[in-house]
C-alpha cells in the first residue's frame, strides 16, 4: 500500500515535456511513476490533470528583516541606502523571538505557495549576532517541512568596521551554510576587492558555499563581478559561487559586458536576479530614460549561465510589498527582462525551480523522480506558460512525502445576462 497516491497528474519533466502519469509515494520517497498505478493507498488525491511540479526554490531572501515594513519608519525615497539606514535603526531592537517569529511566519507564507527550499541572508554586522542565531534556530525548527540555508551576510561591509571581519568568522563557526559579502558597500574599491579575497579564503577554509551581494548599484564603474569571476577561476570553486543582484551589469557598456560574458564561460558561477526589488530600488537617481535595474538575465541565459530568481525582500525597509509567491517573482522577471518568447517564459519558470536548486547546490536531491524525496506541488495549470500567465493558487504542497497544506482555488460566478 502506498502512503500516498497521486492520480491523473500532468507531470512536468526537467526537459519541459509533460507526462500523464500516476505517482506513488512511500516512506517519504517517490516509489513509482507510471501511466496507471493499481495498488491501494492510505491517501489518494485525484488531481484531474493538474500540473505536478517540483516545489519552488527561493534563492535569495532576507528573513531577518521580513515583515518589518514601516518600523521604525517608512522608506520615503525608495532607495537601497535609505533602506540600509532604516534597518540599521530597526536592528537595534531585535530579539531572538522577534526574528524567529517573523521568519517562521514568512516561511509559512512561502510554503503555502509552494516553496520548500529557501536561502536566507542573516545580517552579521552586529556584535550580538542575533539575526544569525535566530535563523540557525529557525533552520532547525522547520527542517521537517522546509529546507533553509543561512548566509552569513555582513550587511555593513567586512572592513567598514574594525569588528566585522571577526563577526563574519564567528558566524561561520556558529554554523552558517554560506559565506556572504557586499563589496560595493565597502568604504573603498580596494576594501571591496580585499573583502572578496577574504570571502573566498573563508569558503575554502571552512568548506562553505559563497553568495555575494555584488554590484547592487546603478554605477557602471562598480565592477566587483570581474573580481568574483577571477577568484572563481583561480580557486576552481565553480558552481559553489553565486553572484546576487549584479544590477550594475545592466549599466555596463556593451564592449565591457561582452568581454565579461566571455570570462563567465570559463566558470560555472550562478547568478540570482531579484526582479521585484531590483526594478523598485534601482534607477532612482535617473530622470528619463530610467534604467530597469535588473542584471542581463536574458543574455546570461542565452550563454547557458545558471540564473535563478529570488524575492529578496518581503515587507521590509527595502520593499514594502511581497507575498512570498515565486510565481509573482517569475511573472515580473519575464516582463522586465523582456523574456516573452515561449522558450524564454519557460526558462523563467525554470529559474524558480531547477535553476534555483542548482544555485543552492541541491540539484542531486531535486525533482519528481523515482527514489527522490517527495517534495512537490500541484498547480491548477496545464503547463509552465499557463502557470506563469494565470499564477493560480498551489492546490497541494507535499513535503517529505506528507501533505503539508492545501488551498482551494477561488470560485467565480457570472451573474450577467450575456
Amino acid at each position: 500500500m502506498y502512503d500516498m497516491l497521486l492520480r491523473q497528474c500532468r507531470l512536468l519533466e526537467r526537459d519541459g515535456t509533460i507526462s500523464e502519469v500516476d505517482i506513488g509515494i512511500e516512506s517519504g520517497l517517490i516509489s513509482e511513476i507510471a501511466p496507471q498505478l493499481l495498488r491501494p493507498a492510505k491517501i489518494t488525491l485525484d488531481l484531474q490533470q493538474r500540473l505536478v511540479s517540483p516545489a519552488f526554490v527561493e534563492s535569495h531572501i532576507h528573513l531577518d528583516s521580513a515583515l518589518t515594513a514601516g518600523q521604525p519608519r517608512w522608506n520615503q525615497s525608495g532607495t537601497l541606502f535609505e533602506g540600509i539606514e532604516i534597518w540599521g535603526d530597526r536592528k537595534q531592537s531585535l530579539s531572538l523571538e522577534d526574528v524567529k517569529t517573523r521568519a517562521i511566519e514568512t516561511l509559512k507564507q512561502q510554503a503555502l505557495q509552494g516553496t520548500l527550499w529557501v536561502r536566507s541572508h542573516a545580517d552579521v554586522s552586529e556584535a550580538s549576532l542575533t539575526t544569525l542565531q535566530a535563523l540557525l534556530e529557525v533552520r532547525e525548527a522547520v527542517k521537517d517541512w522546509i529546507t533553509l540555508q543561512v548566509v552569513a551576510f555582513p550587511q555593513d561591509g567586512i572592513y567598514s568596521n574594525s569588528t566585522n571581519e571577526a563577526l563574519l568568522e564567528k558566524a561561520i563557526d556558529m554554523g552558517a551554510d554560506v559565506v556572504g559579502g557586499i563589496p560595493h558597500y565597502e568604504l573603498t574599491r580596494e576594501d571591496g576587492v580585499r573583502s572578496l579575497h577574504k570571502i573566498f579564503d573563508l569558503a575554502i577554509q571552512h568548506d562553505r558555499l559563497i553568495d555575494i551581494h555584488c554590484d547592487e548599484i546603478d554605477d557602471d564603474q562598480s565592477r566587483f563581478l570581474e573580481v568574483v569571476v577571477a577568484q572563481t577561476i583561480k580557486t576552481g570553486l565553480g558552481d559553489r559561487v553565486t553572484a546576487s543582484h549584479t544590477t550594475a551589469f545592466g549599466s555596463y557598456n556593451n564592449a565591457y559586458a561582452v568581454k565579461l560574458l566571455g570570462f563567465l564561460r570559463r566558470t560555472q558561477i550562478n547568478f540570482i536576479a531579484n526582479p521585484l526589488i531590483n526594478i523598485t530600488l534601482q534607477g532612482r537617481t535617473d530622470t528619463y530614460p530610467k534604467r530597469r535595474g535588473v542584471t542581463r538575465v536574458k543574455e546570461l541565459w542565452q550563454q547557458d549561465v545558471n540564473v535563478s530568481f529570488g524575492h529578496d525582500c518581503v515587507q521590509d525597509p527595502w520593499y514594502t510589498l511581497g507575498t512570498g509567491s515565486m510565481l509573482d517573482v517569475a511573472h515580473m522577471g519575464l516582463h522586465v527582462c523582456q523574456m516573452t518568447g515561449i522558450d524564454e517564459m519557460n526558462a523563467c519558470y525554470d529559474m524558480i525551480t531547477w535553476n534555483g536548486a542548482k544555485t543552492l547546490n541541491i540539484a542531486d536531491q531535486y525533482g519528481v523522480e523515482i527514489g527522490k524525496t517527495a517534495n512537490l506541488i500541484v498547480l491548477d495549470a496545464s503547463d509552465r506558460y499557463d502557470a506563469l500567465r494565470r499564477r493560480p493558487v498551489v492546490n497541494y504542497v507535499i513535503s517529505r512525502g506528507k501533505l503539508l497544506c492545501r488551498t482551494e482555488p477561488p470560485r467565480s460566478m457570472w451573474n450577467g445576462t450575456i
